[in-house]
Parts: C-alpha cells; structure tokens; sequence
C-alpha cells in the first residue's frame, strides 16, 4: 500500500515539476514564438523578460502585513512535510533478504518476506492467536523480528508470549541457523461486542 502511494506521488510531482520546468524553458527561450504556437492565457511566463511577480503584483501586496509571513509559513510546512516524506522513504521497513552462513562458508540468502510468512504463520497456529503480523528488522546478517499478535478473548497473554518465544521463534532462528533472533512482541486483545440477553 505504502510503494503504491509513494508512486503515484512520485509520479504525480514528477508531472508538475516537468510541466512547469517545461513551461519555464519554453518561455525563458521564447520558444513557443519560434515554434509557432501559442501558451496558455493564465501561464505567467510568456517571454524572456517574464517575471514570476512583477511591479503591479508586488505593489498591490505592499499594503498586507499578513501576506509574506502567511506565504512563509507554508513554504515551510510544505518543505518539512517533503522533507519526512523523503527521511521515511531512506528508513527500511523491512529486510528484504536474510543472509544465512551455511556449512561451507558461502553466503545463502533466504527471502525475508518468507520468512516473515513462515514466522507469521507458526505464530498464528498457537493456541488463543486470532492473527499474526511478523516483519524483519535490521541487518541482513543479524535480523530482529517485529511480532504482532492479535489474541482471543480466551487467550492468556504470558502462556501465549512463552510459547511463541520458546517454539515459534525458537524455530526460525533454528531452521534459518541464526544465532540469535531478538525479537518485539506486542499483544493485542481482540475486541467483540457484549451480547445483549432478551
């Protein structure tokens, strides 16, 4: 969900930015009267000597003390806010491989998500487990696991955390030949609504 958001941004601002830096060259070079074809009525940069504001628009906005701090403070909203956007899109998620030392020294690589399936799946077969959620963390030679667990109503939380991290968790850094896996667990209860008695 997240990949497919972060495209169709990308692609969107991309589209903007190319159109305008289009249009800017287009007018900067007076290139549309060279060509032969004409621009938009409202776009602002119709020639060489084109100004992104000039005289009569700098004049009419003297007057408003509000205006320039108001422009600022949304440049600097807007930069911030691109800013986490491009510092959230250098922080991994998840571990897309998990390198594994096998017995004659060469380095194997194991798929991260089926990992994370594999865990998930083991996780979700204990008893009072509604769901399971698993991502890898980390390092690729030293992965730590993120654990999610939706729990029945039954379920009791220290028997289900002991468990997971005796049988299930044990098992993927066994099967994988880890040496040690740490791991987050958070347990959520699942909510139902109270029956109502005629």
């Amino acid at each position: 969900m997240l990949k497919a958001v972060n495209r169709v941004l990308l692609g969107l601002i991309g589209l903007g930015l190319f159109a305008l830096g289009g249009g800017v060259v287009l007018g900067g070079l007076d290139l549309h009267r060279r060509w032969g074809f004409d621009v938009p009525g409202w776009w602002p940069f119709r020639g060489p000597d084109d100004v992104v504001l000039g005289t009569e628009g700098s004049t009419r906005w003297r007057e408003e003390d509000w205006l320039w701090p108001a422009v600022i403070a949304v440049l600097a909203v807007l930069l911030a806010l691109l800013l986490w956007w491009f510092l959230a899109q250098l922080r991994r998620h998840r571990l897309g491989q998990v390198l594994i030392d096998s017995e004659d020294d060469a380095a194997v690589r194991l798929n991260g998500r089926a990992m994370e399936d594999a865990i998930a799946e083991e996780a979700q077969a204990l008893d009072g487990v509604s769901r399971a959620h698993v991502r890898l963390t980390h390092r690729r030679a030293a992965p730590a696991a993120r654990v999610r667990l939706l729990l029945r109503p039954h379920a009791e939380p220290a028997q289900t955390l002991g468990q997971l991290s005796r049988e299930t968790l044990a098992h993927a850094r066994d099967s994988a030949g880890l040496d040690r896996l740490p791991s987050e667990v958070r347990l959520r209860e699942v909510r139902h609504r109270a029956r109502h008695v005629a």
